[in-house]
């Protein structure tokens, strides 16, 4: 849902878990929650949603120094030229490409172009992906004061080089052009062509991938916590793995507002559930019931 229906919802008293990415800010609507004592959980999902929660867990606990998270739906078969298949809406996968990634660097805001800072990670079990900077923190930069976070999407290698091949020869302009006197918007045309060739074929198996790592102090000693995920397409259902794990993450932390485990009223993003108590751990079990399950490591 948009920002629009979001504030149409909670102006009518109703609680609410979303999981939709919108460009507004939800805490604008914060004070009308409160208002209408309206529960409304927000940016639920994968990341922004279940990164979330791990933050702001984690910083409730502990001192926190650095936050990072690399995420990434793929699919398995790697099929030249773009090694990708859209797990989501293909014109949002183009804006991922396009729109500056903010972060945080020594307590710091900074603003890095899309596509940025690509680095080659190991993460099991996929073996070497790339990894790029995207602007994925959203809320995390209001609510929280971690000195050093960062959101990164995964991709396999080569993938990013081609993207910034597009972008800066002008495929993904939203700016109209004029081609033998009809008016388009490259972005348009560009979507137009790609989408076809980033949807999945029958019997195509996707996977997400997520790494999480939470640094800092706590109990007086340095530690880091890490999370890993990897989920595949569940063929039983026929549910992909980016719904399944962007889906049920939703729905676990509705089922918390539904028992009464989280009862705040105003906008919560998900750092704020995962500070409360244990809702994080519930969350968790929730997934895990689902077969989507999450490994934690503390080092």
């Amino acid at each position: 849902m948009g920002f629009e229906t979001l504030k149409s919802i909670v102006a009518a008293g109703r609680n609410v878990v979303d999981i939709s990415f919108f460009n507004h800010d939800p805490l604008e609507l914060d004070a009308l929650a409160r208002e209408k004592n309206v529960i409304a959980i927000t940016d639920c999902g994968v990341a922004p949603g279940m990164s979330n929660l791990v933050a702001g867990f984690h910083n409730a606990n502990m001192q926190v120094e650095n936050f990072d998270c690399m995420v990434g739906g793929l699919p398995l078969q790697r099929d030249w030229p773009y090694e990708y298949k859209a797990p989501f809406s293909p014109i949002d996968v183009i804006e991922e490409y396009v729109r500056p990634a903010r972060l945080r660097q020594d307590g710091k805001i900074l603003v890095r172009p899309a596509l940025s800072d690509p680095e080659l990670i190991d993460i099991e079990p996929v073996g070497q992906l790339e990894a790029f900077n995207t602007d994925g923190l959203r809320t995390l930069l209001d609510t929280t004061e971690i000195p050093n976070m960062r959101e990164r999407t995964l991709r396999y290698p080569g993938h990013i080089e081609l993207m910034r091949v597009f972008r800066e020869s002008g495929f993904f302009d939203d700016s109209e052009i004029e081609v033998k006197g009809t008016r388009i918007r490259p972005r348009d045309v560009t979507a137009a062509l790609l989408f076809p060739l980033w949807q999945a074929g029958p019997g195509e198996t996707a996977f997400t991938v997520m790494a999480i790592e939470v640094s800092g102090i706590e109990n007086g000693r340095p530690v880091c916590h890490k999370y890993h995920l990897y989920d595949e397409d569940d063929a039983a259902t026929g549910l992909s793995s980016m719904a399944r794990t962007t889906g049920f993450t939703a729905t676990a932390a509705a089922r918390l507002v539904l028992d009464g485990s989280y009862t705040k009223p105003g906008i919560s993003p998900p750092e704020k559930v995962g500070a409360c108590g244990d809702c994080l751990q519930k969350i968790l079990g929730l997934l895990a019931e689902r077969g989507v399950q999450y490994s934690h490591q503390t080092l």
